[in-house]
């Protein structure tokens, strides 16, 4: 009974003993990896209710209660109530709608500059007026007729800008006088200078309306309807319309353009070249043309592919032609901002004018012949960019051929005519048309220093290729200048100005009776390179008054801007600008 007895005793304490041991060591497994361990993580979940545990020991967590003790404790620390940096704010500038300039100079110069603006409807209205007034009536050394000239303009504009788009009308007019000063020297008597009514005058009156559309087919337009004339009966009339049309695709943009100019005028006088002043000259000119092109915008490339279609007509001779130009720019951004490589092949059939021409040339004579030019191509490629946050470059190649390309020519000296007015003594400009093709290089460096100091310059080298194998006449083959512009403090300002203009070709001739004009006796005339600086400085007095001083031609030197016609020599001027509400 005793040994049964402990060996139920000894059997009972072993499984005891085991299932102790199962509780505190679980024992360990052996797991044989099939495939390679890949994690992956995936989304977070909330836990929305409390799982029910399955064990088979489930311990009771032991309720503990526990209470807080507090000791006040005394404290002497108050803090600094904080205060907001102070940070100087600049005095926002009065604006004004107004302004008055006037000043004066020697050899009489005088200027007189009036703007005024007036905003209607809090901005979406608004009228603006000027007066522009530049004369001089001083002689000049070794010239014998009268040099004075005026140049008045009156401008007008109302504007309105809508929600979906802008619109707007101009009305203009001026009052030019100028004068055929430019005797070749030492070629006519007293008696027969004395004689000469050297005074021209040409006058101008203008109207105009644009519009701009945003996101619409009809996105922009521009209409100029333009009357000029002279005091020897010489009249133009031009019309020009402008218009374009945007239809925006999935990825490009295509436009078309339509364009009309009409100009027309007449000459009472015949051309210098004639001995006979019999019969003057009338000219008609009409072009429509259209020009279709499409924006291909990707990444860092700009490309406008499209083409000029134009129609000319010369209603005066009833002939006409059709003419076919590129239009292609493009552009790429090879390094950012640094390095832009740009270029393009354009054409153009271009309209000219009267007008244009006395505003390149105010002494050309009434007696003009007026033709387009036709712009073959023009071709460019150049870099442009930002070397440094302050340095900007722009540097170009270019090769363009024009036929009928008008160049500026002394007029023969006719003895034979006996004009009202004295153009025919080789002292104002014929126009002479020539094929000319055209190699050119161009560079600009432009410096911003800081907001009150900038610097720039540029030049240009042209070679000319002419068809009748005559100079380019009046082309200079370099051209360069250098601008500065610098605001020494609230008050002083002041900037500066040089130009230079290399040599030039011009010819002079005399006209024999029963000649052709190119068998005249006459000689090529070399006109030397010049350099023309100017300056300006200011002060402010007050924020409506200021004081101001230019000079013109620092070196004092009194070339010759075109052939016989020599400019002022140095030239000061001083006035005052004030600026006030009206």
């Amino acid at each position: 009974m005793s040994r049964k007895f402990i060996i139920i005793l000894s059997i009972l304490f072993g499984s005891s003993l085991g299932v102790l041991a199962q509780e505190k060591d679980l024992g360990t497994e052996t797991v044989t990896v099939v495939k390679p361990y890949s994690p992956t993580v995936s989304d977070a979940f909330k836990i929305k209710s409390v799982p029910v545990l399955n064990d088979s020991i489930i311990q009771t967590k032991k309720e503990i209660t526990y209470s807080i003790f507090s000791v006040p404790v005394a404290s002497t620390f108050v803090p600094a109530k904080g205060t907001a940096a102070a940070v100087q704010k600049a005095t926002p500038e009065k604006l004004y709608n107004s302004s008055v300039s006037m000043g004066l100079g020697n050899y009489n110069n005088a200027l007189l500059d009036v703007y005024t603006s007036r905003d209607i409807d809090r901005g979406k209205q608004r009228i603006d007026v000027g007066i522009n007034h530049f004369s001089s009536r001083g002689d000049l050394d070794f010239t014998p007729l009268e040099t004075d000239f005026y140049n008045t303009k009156i401008n007008a504009a109302y504007s309105n800008r809508g929600r979906d788009g802008d619109w707007g009308i101009s009305l203009g007019g001026g009052h030019k006088l100028y004068n055929w000063y430019g005797l070749p020297e030492g070629v006519f008597d007293e008696a027969t200078i004395a004689g000469i009514d050297e005074q021209q005058q040409y006058f101008n009156a203008e109207v105009g309306a644009t519009f701009k559309q945003e996101d619409a087919v009809f996105s922009k337009g521009k209409l100029n309807l333009k009357r000029f004339w002279d005091e020897v009966e010489s009249g133009e009339n031009r019309a020009s319309l402008f218009t374009s049309l945007d239809f925006p695709l999935s990825q490009e943009s295509f436009m078309l353009g339509f364009k009309t100019d009409y100009v027309e005028g007449e000459f009472a006088n015949a051309d210098v070249n004639n001995t006979a002043n019999t019969e003057g000259i009338t000219y008609s000119q009409f072009q429509v043309g259209l020009s279709p092109s499409i924006l291909i915008e990707k990444d860092e490339l700009h490309i406008r592919l499209g083409a000029n279609l134009v129609y000319g007509m010369d209603m005066e001779n009833s002939e006409g032609n059709f003419y076919i130009y590129p239009q292609v720019t493009a552009s790429y951004r090879l390094l950012d901002e640094v390095v832009i490589v740009y270029g393009g092949v354009n054409g153009e059939l271009r309209q000219n004018s009267y007008a244009d021409f006395v505003q390149e040339n105010p002494f050309v004579s009434p007696t003009l012949v007026i033709q387009p030019t036709d712009q073959q191509y023009n071709a460019k490629l150049g870099f442009k960019g930002q070397l440094f946050p302050n340095l900007s470059y722009n540097i170009r190649g270019s090769y363009k051929a024009e036929n009928r390309k008008p160049l500026f020519k002394l007029n023969p000296q006719n003895d034979f005519r006996d004009d009202e007015k004295g153009y025919t003594y080789g002292n104002s400009f014929e126009l002479f048309y020539d094929d000319v093709k055209t190699l050119g290089i161009f560079g600009e460096l432009n410096l911003d220093v800081n907001r009150n100091f900038s610097l720039g310059i540029n030049a240009s080298v042209s070679e000319y290729d002419t068809e009748t194998d005559n100079p380019a006449w009046n082309l200079p083959n370099l051209k360069g200048s250098l601008f500065m512009d610098y605001q020494l403090d609230e008050n002083w300002f002041m900037g500066a100005t040089i130009f230079y203009v290399g040599e030039r070709e011009d010819l002079s001739a005399v006209v024999i009776p029963n000649t052709q004009p190119s068998e005249y006796p006459a000689s090529i005339l070399t006109l030397d390179a010049y350099i023309d600086a100017n300056a300006h400085v200011g002060y402010r007095l007050s924020d409506q008054l200021s004081i101001f001083a230019k000079a013109s031609n620092l070196a004092n030197n009194d070339y010759q801007r075109w052939a016989n016609f020599r400019v002022q020599s140095f030239q000061i001027l001083a006035g005052a600008t004030y600026k006030f509400d009206f």
